[in-house]
């Protein structure tokens, strides 16, 4: 904190590489904020003597400061808004540690968990605004919101809670569907209403990255909990079929797809931002440009999206490997941490909060380097964004509390 700090104020220094010309220090006290709350929250877990949630919060806050320093890059005056956020995220993080009671209680409220991510999920499409080509957001007079973001967290909580319950039944494979062994439709219907929801934000809302976490988060948890490989099949031969389906009857899937299979198609265009963002991670080389010496400004909207491409330029090849194995290790501790959980639920809730953080991690790296087509999604604890950063760390803090039981510690 105190090195992001100190960073700032050299990019301050610095007019040539800002948009600001005079030097004020208004951030100072955000940072010194920041960095009471992070002392406290280090302390309460540390005497909970659980080192690797410790570990985990101490992550979080070095992407979070790392983000903090690549926006300060990218557009200084982002830079106290994204500390606010970083601070409120802190926050949310402790009200959801010391409410490890009633986070175990709303695993006994499933059909409301789900209903309840449903409308959240739908809550865009109705009153939503279409910003970034994406209808994901609530505009409320100078307040915007992405209810996708806290949806995630309901839908991990939804797919714990029905999936221990009903692990039995969903196991059965009373019922064959072609080459699929599944059990009765009636205990599926959960399941394939979230995978509806997540096409219909795919359709209406263009916003295919939110739809692709929540369908994968789905697919891999039941995986998980029931071991039946006919449901990631299913889902699968689900995926592609309706993708197909998209790619024809929808322009704005055809262009995302296009753009992936050849961005020269279109480089002033559709493509410029993925082909900027080839160019930058291109020119970062094995050791990067150096902090402050590149050119990340050149992708549009690099603070949000592309993020990781602008890292990749100025830390290069050392810098970003570095930066994976951190959110490697990041899911790594919750995958520990969820197989000494004592019940499954608990076990399922921290295995769905890590793979969420995987999937949206390996989603977005994977779009800005082409690995394949685009989605808009946000880098965990690192792109700018008030909804991204806080329900980050309450997801976190979900893993932090139900891993708070002396059976569950480690």
């Amino acid at each position: 904190m105190l090195f992001c700090g100190f960073s700032l104020i050299f990019i301050h220094k610095n007019p040539t590489i800002s948009n600001v010309s005079y030097a004020d220090f208004k951030y100072l006290p955000w940072i010194a904020s920041a960095l009471i709350v992070a002392f406290i929250i280090e302390v309460v877990i540390v005497k909970t003597k659980s080192r690797r949630c410790a570990w985990m919060f101490s992550c979080a806050c070095f992407l979070s400061c790392l983000g903090i320093l690549a926006i300060a890059r990218l557009d200084y005056a982002l830079t106290i808004p994204q500390i606010r956020w970083f601070i409120v995220g802190m926050a949310a993080f402790i009200v959801v540690v010391r409410s490890e009671k009633f986070l175990r209680r709303l695993l006994n409220y499933e059909y409301v968990l789900g209903i309840l991510c449903v409308v959240l999920l739908m809550l865009p499409l109705i009153f939503g605004v279409e910003i970034g080509g994406n209808k994901n957001w609530i505009v409320l007079g100078s307040f915007r919101i992405q209810p996708s973001e806290f949806a995630k967290i309901l839908l991990v909580f939804f797919l714990a809670a029905y999936l221990s319950e009903h692990r039995k039944t969903l196991d059965l494979r009373k019922k064959r569907l072609l080459f699929f062994n599944l059990p009765p439709i009636r205990f599926l219907a959960p399941l394939i209403a979230i995978w509806g929801a997540s096409l219909l934000m795919f359709v209406v809302a263009k916003d295919l990255g939110a739809a692709l976490i929540f369908f994968a988060v789905a697919v891999v948890m039941t995986y998980a909990a029931t071991g039946n490989k006919s449901y990631f099949i299913f889902a699968l031969i689900f995926f592609v079929t309706s993708a197909i389906i998209s790619y024809c009857a929808f322009n704005h899937v055809k262009i995302r797809f296009d753009i992936w299979l050849n961005p020269w198609s279109d480089p002033r265009g559709a493509a410029y931002q993925i082909i900027e963002s080839l160019f930058a991670i291109e020119n970062g080389n094995v050791w990067g440009a150096g902090f402050t010496k590149g050119y990340p400004t050149f992708i549009p909207e690099a603070h949000t999206d592309f993020i990781f491409s602008a890292i990749a330029e100025e830390f290069g090849l050392a810098g970003s490997v570095s930066l994976i194995v951190i959110y490697a290790l990041l899911f790594y501790q919750c995958v520990l941490i969820s197989l000494i959980a004592v019940k499954e639920e608990e076990m399922l809730l921290i295995f769905g909060a890590g793979i969420m953080f995987f999937l949206q991690t390996f989603i977005i790296m994977g779009g800005v380097t082409k690995f394949f087509p685009l989605t808009g999604v946000t880098l965990p604890f690192m792109s700018y964004g008030g909804s991204s950063m806080v329900s980050c760390f309450m997801l976190l803090g979900v893993i932090v509390a139900v891993s708070r039981k002396e059976n569950v510690n480690v």
